[in-house]
């Protein structure tokens, strides 16, 4: 009865990623062909991260900005905020990712040598131009815009899940309302939120494969050009796959400690 109990307890999923993942590392360190792809692809994995953290930052602040905006006591504010996040969500990622980095960057070029004619023509600082804007920072505004928009409606649904009787009293104590949202609303939104956000940022580590299209050096570009020069295809992507599948099931492994320490805090 008690083994009988284990086994439908065991996480099967888990068990099977794990034996791929094994055999996948045995083939890493056995085989000379994928350990020289592994030692290539690794130069990427700092790109990856970076540019999933970066971006991810940077989205969170868009995102609570967006949400807070959707609470404000002035309707063009809400609707300057739902129209963001409706428009945002409504574009396909990739498709972003070309229109901020072909279009919006040369047109933000174009603004800032406009804004600064006059330093500019007295020599002052020199002139802008689009490939001083690296490619590799037009992929992290192109991601953190995209996923601001779903990020916000998550903070969103984490403040209206906060009693409204506590931000009431909150105001009869005289609280302003940055303080009752920093006191009040926030801590207890965060405790909610997390959980989510952490899995946009597990689908955002995915979708930073995306970046590779502009040449961004990550673990996907650098896969694609090792796999055309040596024309070792099969090998190749099984270790792109494998190290998006060690980032991705670690952190959503966390995330779901996580889960259950939130859960196990709310019981007592």
């Amino acid at each position: 009865m008690p083994f009988k109990n284990t086994l439908e307890r065991t996480p099967w999923w888990l068990v099977a990623t794990i034996i791929i993942s094994v055999t996948l590392l045995w083939h890493m360190v056995a085989d000379q062909s994928y350990q020289r792809i592994a030692n290539t692809l690794s130069k990427g994995l700092l790109t990856t991260l970076g540019v999933t953290l970066s971006a991810f930052l940077l989205a969170s602040i868009i995102g609570l900005l967006v949400a807070v905006a959707g609470f404000s006591r002035w309707r063009i504010v809400r609707e300057c905020s739902r129209f963001y996040v409706e428009i945002i969500r409504g574009i396909p990622v990739l498709v972003l990712l070309f229109y901020i980095a072909f279009v919006g960057a040369p047109e933000l070029v174009k603004l800032y040598n406009w804004a600064l004619q006059i330093p500019i023509e007295a020599g002052l600082i020199d002139k802008a131009r689009s490939r001083d804007f690296s490619m590799l920072w037009r992929a992290v505004f192109a991601l953190s815009i995209s996923y601001s928009a779903f990020i916000a409606e998550v903070f969103r649904a984490g403040i209206q899940e906060v009693s409204k009787g506590q931000v009431e009293a909150a105001q009869a104590l005289g609280l302003s309302n940055w303080q009752r949202f920093r006191f009040i609303v926030f801590p207890q939104a965060i405790r909610k939120i997390l959980p989510p956000l952490g899995n946009d940022f597990v689908a955002m580590i995915k979708d930073s494969a995306l970046v590779s299209v502009l040449g961004v050096q990550d673990i996907t570009q650098l896969g694609k050009i090792f796999s055309a020069s040596s024309f070792q295809f099969f090998e190749t992507y099984n270790v792109v796959a494998f190290m998006y599948l060690v980032l991705t099931l670690t952190l959503s492994l966390i995330i779901r400690g996580f889960e259950a320490h939130l859960r196990r805090n709310d019981r007592h």
